[in-house]
């Protein structure tokens, strides 16, 4: 009973942590050491929209009111990504440590036309995990991720569609167990998170600190219940304001066999935006879930949930709020209240063929939104009524729906080939973010 608690208070607070899993990650810990392995690879890429969020028209330069053509819209383009990766896990009685890295590129043989883009983009990831015993009740878990890339990774909860440019995300969760009883476990942490883009995309960027406190009963060998309260703080970029959120939470881990695990977490959200109106308070629902199985040595699945307010892409454009113009406004919203929802699975049919594939769904809902800022006036006061221009708008919605499949071949015992497609459709209410998207992809990898 020991271990198995101890194992809990390792991981299960950090639901969502820098793990390079995102919100799929249900609290595992590696268990048996790997030695350093290497991975070289290349990938080409089709892709029928590579500027998604490009507008059919831009507005004219030298005409106020006026749009042209963007020749960046629905652009197909060609593009190489070549990288090398590593990986090792170490372990211990005492420690053990899980790290990965990626560094690669993605060339486009011919630039993308929209503003902004370029034909060379950077991706780079990495991460680092450790657990460190003290002694039988005292361990330290520390779970940190970084990346520096172009396309986002919808599972880790904080994008809903492309930007125009590359961005920088890490954050890290280290955080204290300890067992009080035989029954009883504490987790108590710290959580940062920092989120940069260019300049090309403005409002965008984030910081957040999050301290937490959870404790933990186990109520049976396969079950735990928990009660958690959090409190974190965000510092917003340019337009976007401040805010303090926090959490009152009950979960339960229930390890349904030896190699299934699902992790909840359900309560309210105390989200307090600090604008100039003073109206940025609301009080939400609050769920957080992680399922991981493998069902048999062939078949894997692994599934998350997240319903939350969320504080990420919250300044956005609004086109032609007064009827009839070509006006471009922008707005703060201070409710983005967000359902991630996420299920990917692997399928090994042979020594050398297996299957993969993967849905992401993302609807989001946007209320009382505050004018910021009118192409057709200087920078809006909150609560001003400019020409008409309605000084707040809500019932603004996005829905984002991302899934993919694909084969892998195991050419000689070193060399795997892939093939993928990948199709993405959003539809908002929001401005320059309605659009599909198909993309195929072929590659090989070496691991030696």
């Amino acid at each position: 009973m020991k271990r198995t608690l101890l194992a809990g208070v390792a991981g299960l607070s950090a639901l969502g942590s820098a793990s390079g899993e995102g919100l799929y990650y249900a609290g595992s810990e590696s268990q048996e050491s790997t030695p350093l392995k290497w991975t070289v690879g290349i990938n080409f890429t089709y892709d029928d929209n590579v500027n998604p969020t490009a507008t059919p028209v831009i507005p004219d330069p030298n005409n106020p009111g006026g749009l042209l053509a963007n020749p960046g819209y629905k652009e197909e383009a060609f593009s190489a990504n070549p990288y090398v990766g590593l990986s090792f896990v170490s372990t211990n009685p005492q420690t053990t440590w899980d790290v990965y890295a990626r560094l690669g590129l993605i060339y486009y043989f011919d630039k993308p036309s929209a503003s902004g883009s370029d034909d060379l983009y950077t991706q780079a990831r990495a991460g680092v995990n450790l657990t460190h015993r003290f002694n039988e009740r005292l361990r330290l878990s520390s779970r940190s991720f970084v990346s520096y890339e172009l396309e986002p990774d919808y599972a880790y909860g904080y994008a809903t569609s492309r930007q125009v440019g590359e961005y920088f995300y890490w954050e890290t969760d280290n955080a204290l167990g300890y067992r009080w009883t035989e029954r009883l476990a504490t987790y108590t942490g710290l959580a940062l998170r920092g989120l940069s883009y260019d300049s090309n995309v403005p409002n965008a960027d984030r910081f957040t600190w999050e301290a937490y406190n959870q404790f933990r009963y186990q109520v049976s060998p396969q079950a735990v219940v928990t009660a958690e309260y959090r409190y974190g703080q965000t510092t917003a970029d340019g337009l976007a304001s401040d805010a303090t959120d926090q959490y009152a939470l009950l979960g339960v881990e229930y390890r349904l066999s030896p190699n299934t695990i699902f992790v909840a977490k359900a309560g309210v959200q105390l989200h307090d935006v600090d604008t100039v109106s003073g109206n940025g308070d609301t009080t939400n629902p609050y769920f957080e879930a992680a399922l991981n199985s493998q069902i048999n040595s062939a078949f894997r699945v692994r599934a998350f949930a997240r319903y939350s307010n969320e504080n990420y892409d919250t300044v956005r454009t609004v086109f032609g709020a007064i009827n009839g113009t070509n006006q471009f406004d922008l707005y703060e919203f201070t409710s983005r209240e967000t359902l991630r929802l996420g299920v990917s699975a692997d399928y090994t049919l042979s020594q050398r063929l297996s299957l993969f594939a993967g849905v992401d769904y993302i609807p989001a809902s946007f209320d009382n939104g505050l004018l910021r800022n009118s192409a057709a006036q200087p920078p809006a006061q909150i609560g001003d009524d400019f020409g008409g221009i309605p000084a707040a708008v809500s019932g603004l919605s996005e829905d984002m729906f991302n899934a993919y499949i694909g084969v892998s071949v195991k050419l000689t015992d070193r060399i795997t080939g892939d093939v993928s497609y990948n199709y993405t459709d959003s539809s908002s209410d929001l401005f320059a973010n309605t659009y599909n998207r198909n993309r195929i992809n072929v590659g090989v990898r070496a691991e030696f």
